[in-house]
């Protein structure tokens, strides 16, 4: 078992940035693939994006280059650069982790609030 905490979230304007981090806790950090996904109003949760316990990353296509997710085993964080923001990106982020990357044991976080507006 594992617990994540989201954090970073808050109010910034268009074209700002944020750091968003999530920190785990509970068992080995290395064994899960970790993700990120978000969810905005009236909208289902989609994959952001994702990284291997060996630093492989996954983009969701709406991400644009606008998103760097990045991770240190030895601090059990993963973190998400997001650069550019705009208004669609306001949503609830959730850190998730899947042990293994198995799709089997999957643990998620309360999700931190990203809001873009001026």
């Amino acid at each position: 078992q594992v617990q994540l905490a989201e954090s970073g979230g808050g109010l910034v304007q268009p074209g700002g940035s944020l750091r968003l981090s999530c920190a785990a806790s509970g068992s080995s950090f290395s064994i899960y693939v970790m993700g990120w996904y978000r969810q905005a109003p009236g909208k289902e949760r989609e994959l952001v994006a994702t990284i291997s316990s060996g630093g492989r990353t996954n983009y969701a296509d709406s991400a644009e280059g606008r998103f760097t997710i990045s991770r240190d085993n030895a601090k059990n964080t993963v973190s998400l650069q997001i650069d550019s923001l705009k208004p669609e990106d306001t949503a609830v982020y959730y850190c998730k982790a899947d042990r293994y990357g198995l799709g089997s044991w999957i643990y998620w976080g309360q999700g931190t609030q990203v809001t873009v507006s001026s």
